[in-house]
């Protein structure tokens, strides 16, 4: 598979390096793939950790955002930036496995049509009370609306094809809705059970405000592009 793995950080300086050398680990009998480390405006020493990585991992590449723009706009900026067929995600705090990258591969090739995302599905959860509870609330309230039928959309371990991405609409905050953007644009969506590990350093950016009731605003939005996209051309009534 022709892979480029996109991992957008704020302030990761002590979890970006052990992720680094685990993804390597995970995914050493590939025969080629990249890794693609945005840093939204850490105001630690990520940038500085992510330079002296370079010489240990020679396909990583570091792109930087001046200032924090969200993880929405992290992760444009690393898909637009890749070059290779498969964009496979994880989130920079170390929770997610990469050993589960070639898990959500197998599930691309097992399916019996095309698949156009597989989702990470988190089904033991190592957080913090609060942080459990709000996702599991804002999981429920997306899947009630959009129907999406996605257990665990927040989960930042994902795989799309790098085209699928493209054409998706583009705004803050995307990265909760992927499942139900591609199925509006007539995409598979799986969701494949991945493993979920604690945090080890540094703190979530995430709380109840950020997670919970910004998101209702966004969910609205979701809601209106579903009701007004057009229809995929093979789905058109004739």
């Amino acid at each position: 598979m022709d892979l480029a793995i996109v991992i957008p950080v704020l302030n990761e300086a002590e979890n970006i390096a052990p992720l680094l050398q685990e993804i390597e680990s995970a995914l050493g009998g590939y025969n080629g793939y990249d890794i693609i480390v945005v840093d939204d405006g850490s105001s630690d020493a990520t940038p500085a950790v992510l330079e002296k990585c370079r010489d240990r991992h020679p396909q990583l590449q570091v792109l930087r955002h001046a200032e924090c723009r969200g993880q929405s706009a992290a992760l444009l900026s690393g898909v637009r930036h890749a070059r290779r067929e498969w964009i496979a995600t994880l989130d920079g705090d170390g929770q997610n496995d990469p050993a589960d990258i070639p898990r959500l591969r197998d599930a691309i090739r097992r399916a019996s049509r095309p698949v156009s995302l597989v989702s990470g599905d988190r089904r033991q959860r190592h957080d913090v009370w609060l942080k459990r509870v709000s996702s599991r609330l804002a999981n429920r309230v997306r899947g009630a609306v959009l129907g999406d039928g996605t257990p665990d959309t927040g989960c930042g371990l994902k795989l799309f094809p790098r085209s699928v991405f493209m054409a998706l609409p583009h705004f803050d905050h995307m990265h909760r809705f992927l499942p139900a953007l591609v199925q509006m644009q007539g995409g598979e969506v799986l969701s494949v059970e991945v493993r979920h590990r604690a945090r080890q350093h540094g703190r979530s950016k995430y709380g109840l405000h950020n997670r919970l009731w910004v998101g209702l605003v966004d969910l609205l939005g979701v809601l209106w592009l579903q009701r007004r996209v057009l229809p995929p051309a093979d789905k058109e009534n004739n």
